[in-house]
């Protein structure tokens, strides 16, 4: 996704608004991030979000990414996941787009994917349990199985799962 200055203008508007109203200092640093994090499509973690950081000669610390990217969730600028591993994943979260995640678990990679019948069954179990749905989290965890992926890795199906 091409970097889009109308979403950077809005999104360092609430950014700078939030930061104002806890009486938090604006710094450059904070904002660099920001924008760094606005210029990436996908996930990343803290150390990729950093080496790209420092590779553009940012010189800003990890506890300072650390810190940026909890301002950043509170007020809902970057979402947070917890794909399986020990290691927090992230995402921009303006403009709010829906959607759910599928996890490889042989090489952690996550593919985004929107599929409007999931939508359809959330107005379904509003209706029915007459509830409102704020927001969801779906995340299948799977394994690759096409032969033609680049992060296939072949196992071997013990015995005792092995159908007779």
């Amino acid at each position: 996704m091409a970097f889009q200055v109308q979403v950077f203008e809005e999104v360092s508007r609430i950014f700078t608004s939030y930061l104002e109203r806890r009486e938090l200092r604006k710094t450059p640093e904070r904002f660099a991030i920001l924008e760094e994090i606005y210029l990436r499509s996908g996930h990343f973690d803290v150390e990729a979000l950093h080496l790209s950081m420092q590779e553009k000669k940012y010189r800003v610390s990890r506890a300072t990414v650390y810190n940026t990217l909890e301002l950043l969730e509170d007020c809902f600028l970057v979402k947070r996941h917890q794909f399986g591993k020990n290691i927090s994943q992230y995402e921009k979260s303006y403009p709010n787009r829906q959607h759910d995640h599928l996890v490889c678990t042989d090489c952690q990679r996550v593919v985004e994917f929107c599929d409007p019948r999931i939508y359809a069954i959330q107005k379904m179990v509003e209706e029915k349990q007459h509830f409102r749905v704020m927001h969801h989290s779906l995340t299948f965890y799977a394994s690759c199985n096409k032969p033609e992926c680049e992060h296939f890795v072949k196992k071997e199906v013990p015995e005792t799962e092995k159908q007779p």
